[in-house]
């Protein structure tokens, strides 16, 4: 039996580590229950995990270590700099180690994001497993191990250093904003300031009228919570995109896996659709309140239509807003690129959402695409333009040849789909008709410039919305507003005033 045991190959090969003051090695380690978490910061599976991770290490404070390898899939997650603030966007303080060169990976033989692995006190491997869903039974392996070792005098209790990155990033007025709503009509702005889980309500100057939500500065379930009630009573956690209908602003409460309806006269907050669980595979729909939804990213009204991004779900769903219905509109739930018939396309995390001429345009950010989807009565997907899931990078062209990193965020107008070509921190501009693709504003390098478009410069860019002469953009890292002008791609910053 003993020969069978797998010794823990050791941590070596990263290039950078956080929230610890130096390099952690497994020998350093004995005494403790080791949970690694192999994971690429935009894969929506490994963000659906981040719960169970914090569930295990309260609960297991002081037998328990996890590290998080992240071993990116995406160029732009190579970088250290990006990594750090994923952490604090995220809340994760467990030590992580940047895994650039997949040596750590390697090593362990991992074929998917996420995987993890448990080791036990003395440095051998307990249990490996891949996909969501795992936190119950790594529970109950991490009990059963510290049962063991515990009876055996081999538990070391005590903590291990760490050096937190949350202290060394800092937010403004915004922290990491993730959508915009720009409403033309009404003159106003509506941001989703997510990591202050709450939604802002300012007009085209800046000056800030509204707050909805009553937030917190480090979003935690048990702090954040998804009650409703006025707009200083109402939580949400990690808001994402949004649509408005008259007085009513609906709002993808992203990680409550709800849709939320506020009242902009009556200053209150309802629950439009979801239950507050995640959704599994292969969810039908039904009642809107009673039908579980899984991450909910952005939001389009067409009619009494609201259509939802639905990234955890691969697919594209949609809320009567009339018969109180949710259910798929689009895709099998299976993460890829196939165009076709409604019920056989699929995607891979759809992120953003824009409408024009009869057509929903979808950002879709694992798939690297923008698709199409022709509206009733044609009811068709299709791609428009750029690579597929492991086909990426920054490149101009036509259709295919085209290449996105990781876009989030779409807006239409004039004719064209303005792209938050995110990890290539670009904006581009795609010709839905002929599929052409060029680079709209944006250096292509991480930073925080205003300027010309060919110089001005952006941090992975999340959200875009239209109206009048701008092309308004939530400029995710730099926890910013950006107004790009519809002429010729220039872009200053939006300076926010909150009220007194």
């Amino acid at each position: 039996m003993s020969e069978s045991r797998i010794h823990a190959p050791e941590l070596a090969g990263g290039i950078d580590w956080f929230n610890v003051p130096k390099p952690l090695l497994l020998s350093s380690l004995r005494g403790k229950v080791v949970l690694l978490d192999f994971w690429t910061y935009g894969c929506i599976n490994c963000i659906h995990i981040l719960p169970d991770l914090r569930r295990l290490e309260e609960k297991y404070r002081d037998e328990l270590v996890v590290v998080g390898v992240h071993s990116a899939k995406f160029t732009n997650e190579r970088e250290s700099e990006n990594i750090r603030r994923i952490l604090v966007r995220y809340d994760i303080d467990h030590p992580v180690v940047n895994d650039a060169a997949f040596a750590i990976w390697k090593a362990y033989g991992a074929r998917a994001w996420p995987t993890q692995v448990l080791i036990d006190p003395d440095g051998y491997v307990v249990a490996t497993a891949s996909g969501e869903g795992k936190g119950q039974a790594f529970d109950e392996a991490i009990a059963a191990v510290i049962h063991v070792f515990d009876e055996q005098g081999k538990i070391d209790r005590r903590p291990i250093e760490r050096s937190l990155e949350r202290e060394r990033i800092r937010t403004s007025t915004l922290a990491f904003p993730g959508k915009v709503l720009a409403d033309d009509a009404g003159g106003r702005l509506f941001i989703a300031d997510s990591n202050h889980h709450r939604v802002l309500v300012a007009g085209f100057d800046g000056v800030v009228h509204d707050v909805i939500g009553g937030g917190r500065d480090r979003g935690r379930e048990a702090e954040v919570g998804d009650e409703g009630g006025t707009f200083e009573e109402a939580r949400f956690y990690r808001p994402q995109g949004m649509a408005i209908d008259g007085g009513i602003l609906y709002v993808a409460d992203t990680e409550n896996h709800k849709v939320r309806a506020a009242s902009l006269d009556g200053r209150r907050v309802t629950t439009l659709a979801g239950t507050g669980l995640q959704a599994g595979y292969g969810t039908a729909g039904g009642a809107a309140r009673m039908t579980p939804f899984n991450s909910p990213w952005d939001l389009h009204l067409h009619g009494n239509i609201l259509f939802v991004a639905m990234a955890g779900a691969h697919q594209i769903w949609m809320i009567d807003l009339v018969r109180h219905l949710a259910f798929p509109y689009a895709g099998s739930g299976r993460e890829a690129r196939i165009d076709g018939d409604l019920d056989d396309a699929a995607f891979a995390q759809p992120s953003g959402l824009a409408a024009a001429d009869g057509r929903l345009y979808v950002a879709d950010s694992e798939a690297n695409i923008i698709r199409a989807i022709d509206l009733p009565p044609k009811n068709r997907v299709r791609t428009v333009a750029g690579g597929d899931l492991f086909e990426f990078g920054d490149r101009d062209g036509r259709g295919d040849a085209a290449r996105f990193q990781h876009p989030l965020g779409v807006a239409a107008a004039r004719g064209i789909v303005f792209v938050a070509d995110t990890y290539n921190h670009r904006i581009r501009a795609v010709n839905p008709e002929t599929g052409d693709v060029r680079v709209y504003a944006g250096l292509g390098q991480q930073g925080f410039e205003d300027g010309p478009a060919a110089v001005a410069r952006f941090h992975e860019p999340g959200g875009l919305s239209a109206a009048g002469e701008a092309l308004w953009v939530a400029d995710t890292n730099n926890h910013a507003i950006r107004r790009g002008s519809l002429r010729d791609g220039s872009c200053t910053t939006l300076t926010l005033t909150m009220p007194e």
